[in-house]
């Protein structure tokens, strides 16, 4: 199951920057590290406590693996990263390799299956636990040929219960956070069975952990499918609340190789993680946010900076819960510490991750910017002029922050003014007193004082691709 991440924003107060990995840790961390590697990736310790040297041995073997699941710089330490994804909330059930099946591949012989709710949580009306529990087992009955009902009395092949810390299924509960539920492998007895830590708080929206998000990824458990390593998968093992719960195209391989295909003539898809080094990759928008660079790409956020070897890839959530997903434009008005977001004919402007009071707000109203005008493809605002470009097909509008209105004399031609750029943009974003403008796979970064081309890169050249 799933976490909420207590990922720090690089801007947030009092840092501009991810803790510095240390080689001490407290003596509380070295007991978490060896309880999360013994519960997560089946460490043997006999219950002894983990050696003071870390260089060497199975912490260390165990460690990488760990790291390189979750995608981290593989070190074998526990490095702040490492302990921050470790304190994240998550499912139970121990990790594995990939998103396949778990270890023997077990699953159901019958495709018609049955589920009774033994108790519900007080924290919510039992009609929405029923509705909760009733969509989850519908997101994997619309991709494949399973099926599910409800039964009242009596052993149901799914047994799904409310219980708190130890439960004598071998697989204790933890009070608040941690460990949120866990679910079993298909089979007889207390096969596919989904136990809740009560010790939560459930709820029906994107506060505390989100029952429908959670029993959908246990019952991924129920059915046979082990966790993800791809963080836009529902099988992903911590918690992340993405606004909207959906199966990913990872989700729903994994369930058809088990299965088999829908009964439904068209065959389900759903959506792709970004993979950050893909030749093909674009952006919805791309913006500074206090001297960081971030691309937006449907649910998705990207950030490379000089902290980490890897591009941090998360959902936009995590900042952002507000916002919707398929952002269309983004800009920083940098004197007021202002980040604006667009899609369609709204925007919302936040100051860090805190949304400002009375948005969205109406860009024709805001902005004056013509009906007729659906949605803005991109935005920039130069911090030395304190002007704002909207682009919009082939045309762009120039707005004055300061007089907060818009310069007369446009829309005018994105070619006469950007020479060489093209007759569209998708994304543009300003650093160093130059733009950087991005269209499909290609970008292209501009000096707007001589209106001059200086470069031209891939799309992704951010990221440090080796193929680049």
């Amino acid at each position: 199951m799933l976490s909420l991440p207590v990922l720090l924003l690089l801007w947030a107060v009092g840092s501009h920057s991810f803790p510095a990995a240390t080689s001490e840790i407290q003596e509380q961390d070295e007991e978490m590290v060896q309880k999360y590697l013994e519960n997560y990736y089946n460490l043997k310790s006999d219950g002894k406590q983990i050696e003071r040297r870390r260089n060497s041995g199975p912490v260390v073997e165990k460690l990488k693996q760990m790291q390189e699941f979750f995608g981290l710089e593989v070190t074998g330490k526990p490095d702040a990263e490492t302990l921050n994804k470790m304190k994240e909330p998550r499912c139970g059930v121990p990790d594995v390799a990939q998103f396949v099946l778990t270890p023997g591949n077990p699953q159901w012989k019958d495709t018609n299956l049955t589920y009774r709710i033994e108790n519900y949580t007080p924290d919510l009306p039992r009609a929405d636990v029923d509705h909760a529990i009733e969509n989850a087992f519908q997101l994997w009955s619309n991709v494949s040929p399973l099926t599910f009902t409800k039964v009242f009395e009596g052993q149901a092949d799914i047994m799904i219960s409310f219980v708190r810390g130890d439960h004598h299924d071998n697989s204790p509960f933890d009070g608040p956070g941690g460990n949120l539920a866990h679910a079993f492998q298909p089979g007889p007895g207390i096969g596919g069975d989904a136990h809740f830590d009560e010790d939560e708080r459930w709820t029906n929206n994107y506060l505390e952990y989100n029952l429908y998000r959670v029993a959908a990824h246990e019952l991924g458990h129920s059915l046979g499918l082990s966790h993800s390593t791809d963080i836009g998968a529902l099988m992903y093992p911590n918690y992340i609340f993405s606004g909207d719960v959906q199966l990913s195209q990872d989700d729903i391989s994994g369930i058809q190789a088990i299965y088999g295909p829908s009964p439904n003539p068209i065959q389900p898809t759903g959506p792709q993680t970004p993979q950050t080094c893909d030749n093909k990759l674009t952006f919805d928008a791309v913006t500074t946010i206090r001297g960081e660079v971030m691309f937006f790409k449907d649910r998705f956020y990207m950030r490379a900076n000089s902290f980490y070897p890897e591009v941090e890839l998360n959902f936009i959530s995590v900042f952002w819960p507000h916002l919707p997903n398929g952002l269309q434009a983004a800009y920083e008005v940098v004197d007021r510490d202002e980040i604006r977001f667009f899609k369609g004919n709204k925007y919302w402007a936040f100051q860090g991750m805190k949304m400002l009071h009375g948005y969205p707000k109406n860009i024709h109203r805001s902005f004056g910017i013509p009906t007729t005008v659906k949605n803005i493809d991109a935005a920039v605002s130069d911090e030395n002029t304190g002007k704002t470009y909207f682009f919009v097909a082939k045309k762009y509008w120039r707005y004055d922050e300061y007089k907060q209105s818009m310069d007369a004399g446009y829309p005018k031609m994105i070619a006469d003014d950007f020479p060489g750029i093209g007759n569209k943009v998708d994304a543009v974003f300003q650093k160093d007193g130059f733009f950087y403008f991005f269209l499909g796979t290609r970008q292209y970064k501009f000096d707007p004082k001589t209106k001059r081309i200086l470069s031209l890169q891939k799309a992704n050249s951010w990221f440090k691709c080796s193929k680049n």
